[in-house]
């Protein structure tokens, strides 16, 4: 569960206590105190009651209680005087007096249940798993790599995105040909092909106009369908976008780069030991928690075999839509992190640049994918609503 209050969270599952973005430094005992407190936040909680869920019984001094109680005040951004969060009722007991938001987790789990999954088929009889939730305007976001749709909602990399995607729309998703719930065995990855089962999830879903959401390289696959179809679209955003493939960009270094990490994808993507993976995961997520490391170290073993990993490296590396750009007429969004190491910040820049009338958007990071607690989260989603208002 994750308890909001002030400009502080607590994740019961991380066992973390940020503040302002931040991870604030706390003794487990005194998160686990913090974890009390607010989840009996309607009433006060007496000190023998502390001592025997906390301290498990054990005998302790009401001085070291009065220090725990200190630490997280000071951990919170609290204190003994003003009592703003966490009050004292004098020789009796503790209520925690902060204003608590919505839990997210429920929220997210509600939403898991509601989400509706079901298969269609290619025009090359491949079957296709994609899923709807929400309510409002129709929001498709195309599918890109390492996307499984039942696993995706358990995730601390994806979960917050699809939340919020879906509070104001019906967000319909996919998985990609060759993961998650879709067809594995698959040889054609070309883009026009996924372009194609765009198309067919389109149909499938039986919407006539939406918004087109794209990350990473399914922004390519954005922009072309975009272009085939101007007249259902109604809003382009492209995150995490390139115009050319890392082969088609012919930079040297960056192909000896991929290239050996090709050669690792063959030899350790789907080893029980996780080593071969955390390096991608460093690169996609370097800003993340470990827990958010360790969600997508799994993420990659579950979502794709070894085999299409390496296929798919190899087929995303020729994409080239620069001569599609000049062809958008969609109102389209442009973001991308400055320091992505994934995809350069000049690829997102030149996306941008080449279609006409985009608006561009500059986040401060260097995570590939956006994680809830960095700073860029909140300018990224209020972007989103603003663009999709307009």
């Amino acid at each position: 569960m994750i308890f909001s209050f002030e400009n502080c969270e607590v994740n019961t599952e991380t066992r973390e206590l940020r503040c302002g973005g931040d991870v604030r430094p706390i003794e487990p005992r005194a998160f686990a105190l913090l974890q009390y407190l607010i989840e009996n936040n309607n009433r006060m909680v007496s000190k023998d009651e502390v001592f025997a869920n906390v301290w498990d019984g054990r005998i302790v001094s009401d001085s070291a209680l009065s220090s725990q109680i200190k630490a997280l005040r000071r951990a919170i951004g609290d204190d003994g005087r003003s009592q703003n969060l966490i009050r004292t009722i004098h020789g009796q007991g503790f209520r925690f007096v902060g204003s608590l938001a919505p839990d997210k987790m429920k929220e997210d789990t509600q939403q898991a249940a509601d989400q509706v999954i079901r298969y269609c088929k290619s025009s090359d009889n491949v079957r296709l798993a994609y899923a709807t939730v929400g309510e409002g305007p129709a929001l498709i976001k195309t599918a890109n790599w390492l996307n499984h749709l039942e696993y995706d909602w358990q995730s601390p990399v994806w979960r917050h995105l699809l939340r919020e995607l879906a509070r104001h729309n019906t967000l319909v998703r996919y998985d990609e040909r060759g993961t998650g719930l879709s067809d594995w065995n698959v040889l054609d990855m070309t883009l026009e092909r996924c372009v194609d089962d765009l198309e067919t999830i389109v149909e499938a879903v039986g919407q006539e106009r939406f918004a087109l959401f794209g990350v990473s390289q399914g922004a390519a696959i954005a922009v072309a369908y975009a272009v085939r179809h101007p007249e259902r679209v109604s809003h382009l955003i492209l995150y995490g976008g390139y115009v050319k493939g890392w082969r088609a960009r012919n930079i040297p270094e960056e192909i000896e780069r991929r290239e050996a990490m090709i050669t690792l994808m063959q030899h350790g993507w789907g080893a029980d030991n996780p080593a071969f993976r955390q390096l991608f995961t460093s690169l996609f997520i370097p800003g993340g928690t470990p827990a958010q490391m360790a969600w997508f170290n799994d993420l990659q073993r579950i979502s794709t075999s070894p085999e299409h990993a390496v296929h798919h490296s190899l087929s995303t590396a020729d994409y080239d839509i620069s001569s599609l750009l000049p062809n958008v007429s969609t109102p389209t969004l442009v973001m991308h992190c400055t320091d992505d190491a994934v995809i350069p910040f000049s690829a997102g820049q030149e996306l941008a640049k080449s279609i006409p009338n985009a608006n561009f958007k500059t986040l401060k990071g260097s995570n590939h994918l956006i994680l809830e607690h960095e700073p860029a989260w909140p300018v990224f989603i209020s972007e989103i609503r603003k663009f999709l208002k307009a």
